[in-house]
């Protein structure tokens, strides 16, 4: 399996936008606290997270082709359980239906991460301080974040969490990156 630092490299040569590899930093970090939480492979579950969206630079504008060019790129570099949770991630359009723990996982992680920096972004102490009971009345506001799916973060009650721990596990993962994915209290 790849590295973390070849991971992060190979994003890179996609030449993302900051946005993007803020979003892929904030995906591997829940990813990791889903893993640990879990308990299970903590490098697996937190590279999928990484580079799930490999592909969008160049895909943005054929949604189809979404994660399925990611898996060409990544063929031989992550495992197939890894390739399918980012085909799986996407199946509205890959029609690759997420079946594993690993898959629904990614799907809520990646999903949450939109929620959290829209809120982040409008409060002024940024992470510092947020709570999931702020996120559940974001979540009923559907002008809020208008374009992060609910549906999607609910998913992660497949993964028997309920909305207030998954909420707290996904801030617990990213609140130690906030300056780096530009989240941080504002002075």
């Amino acid at each position: 399996m790849i590295d973390r630092e070849s991971a992060f490299q190979l994003l890179e040569m996609q030449n993302p936008e900051p946005h993007l590899v803020h979003h892929a930093l904030q995906t591997e970090a829940v990813m990791n606290g889903l893993a640990r939480h879990f308990g299970e492979d903590e490098a697996l579950w937190s590279i999928t997270g990484l580079l799930h969206d490999l592909d969008f630079p160049s895909t943005k504008e054929t949604p189809e082709k979404h994660g399925k060019q990611s898996v060409e790129l990544l063929k031989g570099k992550l495992p197939e359980i890894a390739l399918n949770a980012i085909l799986a991630h996407n199946s509205e359009y890959t029609k690759h239906d997420p079946t594993t723990k690993l898959d629904i996982a990614l799907r809520c992680a990646e999903t949450v991460t939109g929620l959290i920096a829209t809120n982040a972004l409008v409060r002024p102490n940024g992470m510092e301080g947020m709570k999931p009971k702020s996120l559940k009345k974001k979540m009923k506001d559907k002008a809020f974040a208008a374009s992060v799916s609910r549906d999607r973060i609910r998913e992660c009650e497949k993964l028997d969490l309920d909305l207030g721990q998954f909420f707290q596990l996904a801030i617990e993962s990213i609140t130690p990156i906030a300056d780096s994915v530009g989240l941080a209290k504002r002075t």
